[in-house]
This record gives C-alpha cells, structure tokens and sequence, in this order.
C-alpha cells in the first residue's frame, strides 16, 4: 500500500459574490489550519472550511 500525502484547500464565502470561492492552493493539514485563521480574519469572509482534495488533483 503507497502512503498518500493528504491535500486540502480552503473554502469561503466572500461578501458580494453569490458563490463559494475555493483556494487555488493545496496545502497540508496544518498549513491549511493556519490559512483558514488568516482567510477567517479577512474583512468580508465567512464560512471558511478546510475542505480535502481528492487524490490525483
């Protein structure tokens, strides 16, 4: 079995914009737990998820 490095990406809602917008980044668990606290802390930025991306992507 091939050990899988897990990937995740951030998405948000943005204030004035009727969909979620998504990171165009992958990061690593924790990476991704730091940048949802910096996205959290934008003005205008709601729901922000850390969400996983599925392998191959």
């Amino acid at each position: 079995m091939e050990d899988t490095v897990e990937s995740y990406r951030l998405k948000w809602t943005q204030e004035g914009r009727d969909e979620q917008q998504v990171s165009a980044v992958s990061y690593g668990k924790s990476a991704a737990e730091d940048y949802k606290a910096r996205k959290a802390a934008e003005p205008g930025v709601s729901a922000v998820e850390i969400v996983p991306v599925p392998p191959g992507q």
